[in-house]
């Protein structure tokens, strides 16, 4: 395709990085928290005497509030300030945080990452308002840049100082930090410009019924495939249809719920009203592309955040620490890729970079599940982890500027919106897929080598509750089977079935998240095919046509 070079001016006034500091950690508090959360794992399950299962519902939680309510917040951005609301959205944030800190409960924990997920709604598309509002030309790209290098910081950071603290004081100082964090950021918050809101703008609340709904929905189907069955529904089910799980009934209510919004959205931008979603964000086929592409990458992600700390610490039985080590390589990478990656956007295409970023991401899961063993700190496996932490950092800043310089910065909001319920969904999603999907595959394995070993007969088994399998340290098992009747060659040939069992179940997962990453690849081939500053032949963007 011929291009028409698009000048450039060098003589563009510069604004202080003052606010972005502010800004940037805004971005931190919230990653900082949510990626807390599996370097806690261990330490939550000890305290509060819960499977993990229960600690990934907190991250569920936490994602399920901001993806189904960041649209409301884009609108309320909108019409009360971006810098108003932000600071208020900090202070629910903080409270959230107290919460965490001092939580007695599981219940109590995943209330705090509730409240957390309401405040994170609004920072979300705050964020991206602010962004626009206070930069612009190249210092905008990298604002953008650095908001997503600030979100692979604290990353780093979550697993660095949640990993020391977890392992010589507890899980909950790492929450408490964020406390003090939070009063710093509102302070810094009176340095950003503060553009007044629209009172003119008004709040759809069908669609934020319909929009939330869905989200809920199919975030609590997915959370649950585990407990009430992935079609037929188990005994921990609420409740059934004709023998269904209710679990994949709610994602499919959840899925029409989204398709009714989509369909309420466009109906009341055509009668002239002012959607919950600016339809605009994902009008052409390009910018479906990358919100597409920003759901694979995010849910593979999450996944892989939830599946390295499961194995290391409740699989191993080590250290939040040695959870940090370990997953230091991946957190650096996903930093420096997401920072780095701008200076290749003058080079290569957006399809270009998406593809390749893909294909890392594929080759990087295939390499794990063939050289992983019950030792994270292998080499071959830091390898792996490196390699899925550049693919993964390019894509998450490359997609969200494709998504910011498509549309206005009078839709910066509603980009930001965009960006936080596709995250957000996309983290749900991941995780509680992989804790389905992990512990599903754990307890086929583990059944089906029980059958098969003569020498664990039926009374033994019989002794072991095989319905709730979940993953256990060899010795919690050992634990177990001494309340049993089992002899010491069973004891040990049980663990060892546990132990082959966890191995099998990690490796089959990593190859179906390899596959998802492969598919990911048809929509990367559908986003942009010219670089930034140059625009098609005959000025418009083919995505708009």
């Amino acid at each position: 395709m011929s291009t028409i070079a698009v000048e450039r001016t060098d003589a563009e006034a510069r604004d202080s990085w003052v606010p972005m500091i502010a800004i940037a950690l805004g971005q931190m508090i919230m990653s900082f928290n949510v990626a807390s959360l599996p370097v806690a794992l261990g330490g939550m399950v000890e305290s509060f005497g819960v499977p993990p299962t229960t600690v990934a519902t907190g991250i569920v939680a936490y994602s399920m509030l901001v993806a189904g309510f960041v649209m409301l917040g884009a609108k309320l951005v909108q019409r009360y300030g971006a810098a108003r609301v932000f600071r208020a959205a900090v202070i629910v944030f903080c409270a959230s945080q107290v919460l965490m800190t001092f939580s007695p409960t599981a219940v109590a924990m995943i209330s705090a990452q509730a409240l957390c997920g309401a405040a994170g709604a609004v920072i979300v598309p705050a964020l991206v308002a602010l962004i626009a509002e206070n930069y612009r030309g190249r210092q905008q790209a990298t604002a953008i840049g650095a908001l997503g290098s600030a979100r692979a910081a604290a990353g780093v950071l979550a697993f660095v100082v949640g990993g020391i603290l977890g392992t010589y004081i507890g899980w909950r100082p790492a929450f408490g930090i964020l406390i003090a964090v939070s009063a710093i950021v509102f302070l810094l918050s009176f340095r950003l410009k503060s553009i007044p809101g629209s009172a003119d703008v008004s709040i759809d609340l069908v669609g934020v019924v319909l929009a939330a709904g869905s989200i809920i929905l199919i975030s609590f189907g997915f959370n649950n495939l585990n407990g009430w069955g992935l079609m037929l529904a188990g005994p921990n089910a609420p409740f059934n249809l004709l023998g269904l799980s209710p679990a994949p009934i709610l994602i499919v209510l959840g899925i029409g719920l989204g398709q009714a919004f989509l369909s309420w959205t466009h109906r009341r931008a055509s009668g002239g009203k002012t959607p919950l979603l600016a339809i605009e964000v994902i009008d052409s086929p390009q910018e479906r592309a990358a919100v597409y592409a920003m759901f694979a990458v995010v849910a593979l992600e999450a996944a892989l955040n939830f599946t390295v700390p499961l194995y290391i610490q409740i699989v191993q039985g080590r250290s939040p620490l040695a959870t940090a080590v370990a997953m230091m390589p991946f957190n650096l990478t996903v930093f420096f890729a997401a920072m780095l990656i701008v200076r290749v956007y003058d080079r290569l295409t957006p399809r270009q970079i998406g593809r390749y970023g893909f294909i890392l991401c594929t080759l990087a899961l295939l390499w794990l599940a063939f050289v992983v063993r019950n030792d994270w700190s292998e080499i071959p496996v830091l390898a792996g982890l490196i390699l899925f932490g550049i693919g993964q950092g390019a894509l998450v800043t490359l997609l969200f500027n494709v998504l910011v310089t498509a549309s206005p910065k009078e839709l910066a909001g509603d980009v930001g919106s965009l960006r936080g319920t596709t995250n957000n969904l996309a983290a749900a999603v991941g995780t509680a897929v992989a804790g389905a999907l992990l512990v599903g595959l754990l307890s086929a394995a583990v059944m089906s080598r029980i059958a098969a070993n003569p020498l664990l007969p039926k009374e033994i088994q019989s002794q072991v509750d095989l319905d709730s399998t979940t993953f256990v340290s060899n010795d919690r098992l050992e634990t177990i089977l001494a309340g049993t009747d089992a002899s010491p060659e069973q004891v040990t040939e049980a663990m060892r079935v546990n132990t082959e069992a966890r191995l099998r179940a990690l490796k089959i997962g990593l190859l179906i998240m390899a596959a998802l990453a492969f598919l990911a690849i048809v929509p990367a081939g559908r986003l942009p095919d010219y670089k930034p500053g140059q625009i098609p032949a005959g000025g418009q963007d083919p995505g708009k046509k």
